[in-house]
Order: C-alpha cells, then sequence, then structure tokens
C-alpha cells in the first residue's frame, strides 16, 4: 500500500485496554495499512472524543476501531459524530467479564450503526478494517487471501503432525 497517511484511527477508552488494542495495530502494520491511535474515553473526555470522530474523514481516515470495557459507549459516541465506518470492540473487563461491553456496543439506535466483534476482537476488528478498505484498495484483498490461505496451510500441516503422532 503506497498510504503515508493513517487510514485507521484506534480509540481506546483507557490505558488500561491497551495490550488488546495492540493486536489490531499489529495486524494493520502486518498488511501494511497506516494507522493511528489514542486514548479517548467517552465519559471522561467526552469533547476531544466528538472532535476526533468529527474531525476524522478531514484528516484521511476511512475506518475507526473504538475499544472499550463496561459501559462501552466509545464505538456509539463516535459513530454518532461521523459517518466513517466504525467497528467496536468490547473489552473484558469488569465483574461481567465484557458481557456488559458486547451489549453496549452491539446494541446502537437505528442510524447509527456500530460493526461489533467478540470480546477482546481487536484482530478481527482490524480484519474488518482490512476487508471494508479493500473495496478501495484491492491490493488488501490480495492479502486477505494470502493471510487466509497461509491459515488454512498452517492448520493442515498441524492436521498432518496429529494424525501421524
Amino acid at each position: 500500500m503506497q498510504q503515508n497517511k493513517p487510514l485507521v484511527g484506534i480509540l481506546m477508552g483507557s490505558e488500561s485496554d491497551l495490550p488488546v488494542m495492540r493486536k489490531a495495530v499489529a495486524v494493520l502494520t502486518e498488511m501494511g495499512v497506516p494507522c493511528e491511535m489514542d486514548i479517548s474515553s467517552a465519559h471522561r473526555l467526552p469533547e476531544k472524543t466528538a472532535e476526533y470522530a468529527k474531525t476524522a474523514r478531514e484528516r484521511g481516515l476511512e475506518v475507526i476501531i473504538a475499544g472499550a470495557g463496561m459501559a462501552a459507549h466509545l464505538a456509539g459516541v463516535i459513530a454518532a459524530h461521523t459517518t466513517l465506518p466504525v467497528i467496536g470492540v468490547p473489552l473484558n473487563s469488569g465483574a461481567m467479564k465484557g458481557v456488559d461491553a458486547l451489549h453496549s456496543t452491539v446494541q446502537m439506535p437505528p442510524g447509527i450503526p456500530v460493526a461489533t466483534v467478540a470480546i477482546d476482537g481487536a484482530k478481527n476488528a482490524a480484519y474488518l478494517a482490512c476487508e471494508i478498505l479493500s473495496i478501495k484498495y484491492p491490493e488488501l484483498a490480495d492479502g486477505l487471501e494470502k493471510f487466509r490461505a497461509d491459515t488454512r496451510q498452517a492448520l493442515m500441516e498441524k492436521s498432518k503432525e496429529l494424525c501421524q503422532g
């Protein structure tokens, strides 16, 4: 990909979310997709969060990934302030181990969609961002096909090892 400016923005509600959300950065880096990362809480930094979303398109972003735990309103607040695709990553935290975050992220009102992946599913959020971007950047489709072929091959080899053991 011949792109220098970030195409994907990755936000998280707090620093404690960083270990999970770095997995999205790793996938995007492997796929050659430039990204940026920041912390912006929907509740503690609402103005910063709204401004990030409102200016995302003019800054060149094409997809936003938002990870948050517990009340998990970050993805929804971002989606309320942009028409870019938003992918929510509910994070495992608190007494409900991320189930509350999953419900908060997936239950959006009509007209404010948030694509939602599994609890702690930052890798899949990045792969979904790549699929969305592949509409405009066909080389990403090739990278996704290669990833899937490599995954199939690795599983076939592991299966063969197990059957011979």
